[in-house]
């Protein structure tokens, strides 16, 4: 087996080989919106959420070409979170991946238009996919598009701007991470598995690998917002403590391994996914 690090290179050539083809080109009209929504796409991201998706198709037997789609609709989503995330009447940052945000070149309208046309492309994307054994397209759209609104992403952002400066507690917090971060973490692992039949048990087991792994991305985030500095991070350092939002380490410390407690029914077929949950664990940006 490859290292994970050939392994991670590998997929995200193909990853953004995919997206290059699925996205209008920059030059098709109106062009300053294709160029921001390929600006966002193409800044350099480390694909996690897409390479998870393929990841899991693999862990439950299937052909990892086959959540292809899924995989650039999760990365979509996750850009046009972002981008709005970003905006300077959300969390107001001037830093992404280590160039200056959406809306710092092309301005808080075309921004907000980008994510808007990012988070509809998403859809169109997933739609394509070939239906598996005991899911299709239209299973694969639901599951994205509950991930995507306000019971779960959009409703975390909700609930993470109302708490700044709000003295939240466990419950709370835990909500803002399930919603904000973990869930589509999740949803881009259930996509891959879905994309591969996987059977219902084989599907929630990786759910809780999902969740758990999320909670477990965004304890270390939060860490790493406090003890790295902007050039590492790739993004403002310190904008949770400087916005005295409520962070897992003010509150609960470290984590713990479970993530990797869900993946011990699928023995070595997960060894990909294993290695991936490691590396997030141990990650210094």
């Amino acid at each position: 087996m490859t290292t994970l690090k050939t392994y991670a290179a590998a997929q995200r050539k193909r990853i953004d080989a995919a997206l290059n083809r699925a996205l209008p080109r920059a030059a098709v009209r109106p062009a300053t919106l294709h160029e921001a929504m390929r600006y966002s796409i193409f800044a350099g991201g480390k694909r996690l959420r897409p390479i998870l998706c393929l990841a899991a198709a693999e862990a439950c037997g299937g052909d990892d070409k086959l959540a292809l789609p899924a995989a650039c609709a999760v990365e979509c989503i996750h850009t046009y979170s972002l981008i709005h995330d970003d905006l300077p009447c959300m969390d107001d940052d001037d830093l992404r991946r280590g160039k200056p945000t959406n809306h710092k070149v092309y301005g808080d309208a075309v921004a907000v238009l980008a994510g808007d046309a990012l988070l509809t492309v998403a859809f169109e994307i997933v739609a394509t996919s070939e239906p598996a054994r005991r899911y299709n397209a239209g299973d694969m759209v639901r599951d994205l598009a509950i991930t995507a609104g306000s019971r779960h992403l959009v409703g975390g952002q909700v609930a993470d701007m109302e708490g700044e400066g709000a003295g939240l507690g466990a419950r709370e917090l835990r909500f803002i991470h399930e919603s904000k971060t973990a869930a589509l973490l999740s949803c881009s692992i259930r996509l891959g598995a879905m994309s591969a039949g996987a059977t219902p048990r084989k599907l929630a087991a990786l759910s809780e690998f999902g969740q758990a792994l999320g909670l477990a991305f965004q304890v270390i985030d939060d860490i790493l917002d406090v003890t790295q500095t902007s050039a590492k991070l790739g993004k403002s350092a310190g904008k949770d403590e400087a916005s005295d939002k409520a962070t897992y380490p003010a509150i609960h410390g470290l984590l713990t391994r479970k993530a990797i407690a869900a993946l011990k029914p699928f023995g070595k077929s997960a060894a990909r996914l294993e290695q991936l949950a490691s590396y997030l664990l141990d990650r210094d940006y």
